[in-house]
């Protein structure tokens, strides 16, 4: 099944390709994929009608419980054969629909071969997350195929509508779906088959699935997006709105029938929305004029009459869902590429223009005859056979059954009423209106409507075989009345004479149905144009509102859901440890104290400089706990980061005033200060909570051996970050490399403008040390600076190379490095930084990232894991024992990726300020 998901996955990829090499036929190719499905299906029917099943399990997130466990039995079974089969015809018969010069042809083969392996995956996933995978798959992929034209407004409407009311099914479905996976243990819908749910939340996780189902499926209140989706091509029609994709949720709600369709909310919500969606679709029906959303409404009345069915969720309501799935599959995907072709060839799909198709195009009338007799339920077709055991199913059931019976009697009169009419409307010969003119199709082209016409035929003549392969299904459903089996004729019964009825009630008052003028008033389109214009309305106020331009407006808003989300859960449930420790030792509440007093002093200080001075000692305070816990790689980081930061406020502080604005009311002050209060008790009760909530080991428990013995260092931190979770801190210089380069271009974009505009620019010449002072700088400060910096660089490589065994490390080291090029920069302007390091801070930055991964690379051609360390010890005579770990080249990448971030921001912000300088 795997595989079959792979194959179609590549010819999505590929279809672009063929399509450009052999124009149309390439789409005979693509067709490959869904039959390959097909005769694999076929290849298992002995196996299916024993009641057995295919299995497969792969390993894929096992930590969120989320792998690729497919299975397929006698429901999937039936899926696969329409997904695989009609799949393969459609995609035949859009060699002909679309033009030779049609553009975006290759586009559409791989969407659609695309979507056909999503609902293939679909239909197999045994493992609900995976389902969901598919289930989203399958929206993005009929979201393209609906918008084939994006050039044409009501296709992009159309693809939108579908997507938004698909997708926000979906999610809720997803919350369905961990509810019960959570509350099972297990994601696998089989296991959770076979424990039965957890009853404590089934409700409210049932009524979340049905959400997703009743959207996909055009259920009401979601039936308005179905007739929208008719802006589509006909091919698309007919396989996504027929036999695939509004059958997603019919596939949902067969499956977990079995399972919880004897609970409370199940089986009412789906007998109520499916007998509403059955009347009024089938009543939309007659008042349509375009053929092609004539069947469109009836499609979304079948929908119903299908949920409705599987709703009974009996063994005998589960039999004829079934063939009635099947059923409608066959004759209205028929239907559909007949009305293709009749759009293509007359150039039209209203019947009030069509006239004379019966004498003019006779073989394409005669394919649609028999699939119009299925949809009617006329014998010995399909249609038949499943509609009659629907009726079969609520005959000898309780009172609530009997009305279920009864309208059901009403929808397939209407159903009867809207094919007749259909019918009339394409291949009658109107009075008074000359013959419509007609390109007659070619006969290949009516390969696979013919195909599905004739098929539909077959299935009622085999019904007994077909019986017996859809019978395991149906026997995992309770029974209720006597056991019934499909079959053209069971002799005189009360199924047949409703059957009887249905069709002379439906011929003789159709026409009349169909000239009543009655209308809802409103209906579901209406709905959501109204929704989405009070959406739209909303978001602009909302945003005019809130969206001001004010950061400390933005801030606050943030805090106060800080404070009153979280601040009210620890107040109200938060579970409290019966007891806490304030320090360890009486220093710790000596440095503590310095810095409640430093952060406090910074808020009340008026000059930017002791605001940044102030803050500094909050951090540098914080470095000295680090050492009073044993920390002295986090008090070294923290040092160095302090320093950096203080390093870069500098360079901004020079062109600020000296003094903060004075314009804060009082009463704005006393807001903020409380809500800083507020937010300080609350970040410090999660920290408090979430300490002594701990239940489970840490992780780190076992880091300290680790790091000897696999990663050979004995500087634990160290090892954590170049070996234990390297791929953490991959990410982590990525996304520096990343907001390091985004940085420079902001700036740099901004400074190439103000030179066009005549800003002018900024000459950097090489000091010499004769030169010292030459830009108004201190002498002193630039000749000390010289002295040193080498000095500094050469401890910034001992931090990066004793690291692994000693604090330091690639992190400390650099900071270090990029500290000795900010304090050059600091003394001297750009010339110094551009003497003290004459390389591309892009460069440097690239040469890092791709240290580092190739590190992670090399590992990997050495048969190990990405990014693993090997350990090389070597005795050497002069030099003695050396220890080297391979872990010292990733740290050497991301020596070189602070180093380069650190030189990037100096130029880029420095050259900045300087031109400002000379310019002001």
């Amino acid at each position: 099944m795997l595989v079959l998901v792979v194959v179609h996955g590549v010819m999505a990829v590929a279809a672009p390709a063929l399509v450009r090499w052999l124009g149309r036929p390439a789409l005979y190719l693509v067709a490959l994929a869904p039959l390959a499905a097909l005769c694999w299906a076929l290849a298992h029917t002995r196996k299916m009608n024993s009641g057995g099943a295919v299995a497969e399990s792969y390993t894929w997130v096992p930590r969120i419980g989320l792998d690729i466990d497919l299975r397929m039995a006698t429901l999937s079974w039936l899926m696969v054969v329409l997904v695989g089969g009609i799949g393969a015809l459609v995609l035949v018969y859009s060699v002909r629909y679309f033009p030779p010069d049609q553009t975006g042809l290759g586009r559409y083969a791989g969407v659609f071969v695309a979507f056909a392996g999503a609902m293939f995956g679909l239909v197999v996933s045994d493992n609900l997350l995976l389902l969901y995978v598919f289930w989203e798959l399958t929206t993005v992929f009929s979201y393209l195929l609906i918008a084939q034209d994006p050039t044409k407004r009501a296709n992009r409407a159309a693809a939108t509508q579908a997507l938004l009311v698909t997708t926000l099914g979906g999610l809720a479905m997803l919350a369905g779906f961990v509810i019960l996976g959570e509350g099972a243990g297990t994601y696998r819908f089989s296991e959770i088959a076979a424990r039965q749910p957890d009853a404590r939340h089934l409700t409210a996780a049932l009524v979340l699935v049905l959400l997703g189902a009743l959207s996909k499926s055009a259920i009401f209140p979601f039936s308005f997006w179905l007739p929208s989706a008719m802006a589509a091509p006909t091919p698309v029609s007919a396989y996504l709105h027929a036999a695939a994709m509004v059958k997603a949720g019919i596939f949902l709600i067969a499956l977990f029938g079995p399972t919880v369709g004897g609970d409370p909310p199940w089986r009412p919500l789906l007998l109520v929305t499916g007998i509403v969606t059955m009347l009024l679709g089938g009543w939309a029906a007659l008042r349509q004029h375009d053929i092609k959303l004539l069947l469109a409404y009836g499609t979304v009345s079948q929908l119903g009459l299908l949920t409705a069915v599987f709703g009974g969720s009996t063994a005998n309501a589960a039999l004829a869902g079934a063939a009635l799935l099947l059923a409608h599959a066959l004759f209205k995907s028929t239907l559909f590429l007949v009305v293709g072709i009749i759009d293509v060839s007359t150039g039209t799909r209203d019947m009030r223009a069509l006239s004379g198709l019966r004498e003019t195009t006779p073989a394409l009338a005669a394919v649609a005859a028999p699939a119009a007799a299925s949809m009617a339920g006329l014998p010995p077709f399909a249609g038949f056979v499943g509609k009659e055991a629907a009726f079969a199913a609520f005959l000898h059931g309780s009172a609530s059954d009997l009305v279920v019976l009864a309208a059901l009697v009403i929808g397939s009169t209407l159903t009867v009423a809207y094919t007749i009419r259909f019918l009339w409307g394409a291949f009658a010969t109107k009075p008074g209106r000359p013959p419509t003119p007609v390109r007659a199709p070619a006969r290949d082209w009516l390969v696979g409507p013919a195909i599905l016409a004739v098929a539909g035929l077959g299935v009622g003549a085999a019904a007994k075989p077909l019986d017996g392969v859809l019978a395991p299904y149906a026997d995992m459903f309770p029974a209720s009345g006597p056991a019934y089996h499909l079959a053209v004729w069971h002799g005189l019964t009360g199924p047949l004479g409703l059957s009887v009825l249905v069709l002379v009630v439906g011929a003789v008052v159709g026409p009349r149905l169909a000239a009543d003028r009655l209308r809802l008033p409103f209906d579901g389109g209406t709905v959501y144009v109204r929704v989405m214009a009070w959406l739209d309305r909303g978001a602009v106020e909302l945003t005019g509102a809130t969206q001001r331009g004010s950061l400390p407006s933005y801030l606050g808003v943030i805090l106060l859901v800080l404070v009153f989300g979280l601040g009210g859960i620890l107040a109200g449930s938060a579970p409290w440890p019966d007891r806490g420790r304030a320090w360890d030792t009486s220093l710790q509440a000596v440095v503590g104290a310095g810095i409640v007093v430093a952060a406090v002093a910074a808020v009340r200080a008026l000059r930017r400089l002791t605001a940044m001075i102030l803050v500094g000692v909050s951090g540098y305070g914080v470095a000295v706990l680090f050492i009073l816990h044993g920390a002295p790689d986090l008090a070294l980081t923290q040092f160095l980061v302090e320093t950096a930061t203080i390093a870069m406020i500098v360079l901004v502080l020079r062109r600020l005033p000296a003094k903060f604005s004075e314009r804060p009311i009082r009463t704005s002050r006393v807001g903020r200060i409380l809500l800083g209060i507020a937010v300080g008790a609350v970040a410090a009760g999660m920290t408090f909570v979430a300490v002594g909530g701990r239940e489970a080991t840490p992780v780190s428990v076992a880091f300290p051996d680790l790091a000897v013995s696999f990663g050979g260092g004995k500087n634990v931190v160290n090892v954590i970050l170049v070996d234990i979770r390297a791929w953490d801190t991959m990410g982590e210089i990525s996304v520096l490399v990343v907001a390091a380069t985004g940085v420079a271009s902001l700036i740099y974009r901004r400074t190439a403008a103000l030179r066009r505009r005549g800003g002018g620019a900024v000459t950097i010449q090489s000091p010499g040390w004769l030169r010292a002072g030459a830009g108004g700088q201190s002498v002193i400060l630039e000749v000390v600076t010289r002295l040193v910096f080498h000095t500094i660089v050469l401890f910034s490589i001992f931090l990066l190379f004793s690291g692994h065994n000693a604090p330091g490390g690639g992190f400390a080291g650099g900071l270090v490095a990029g500290l000795a090029l900010a304090v050059r920069y600091l003394a001297g302007g750009q010339a110094e930084l551009a003497a003290a390091a004459p390389v591309d801070a892009g460069a440097v930055l690239g040469a890092g990232l791709f240290v580092a991964v190739g590190t992670g690379v090399l590992a990997m051609f050495a048969g190990a894991q990405v990014l693993q360390t090997a350990i090389v010890d070597v005795h050497l005579p002069v030099l003695g024992d050396i220890h080297l770990v391979t872990s010292l080249f990733f740290d050497i990448g991301v020596y070189l990726v602070i180093v380069g971030l650190m030189l990037d921001v100096l130029r880029s912000l420095g050259a900045e300020i300087d031109r400002q300088g000379l310019t002001s």
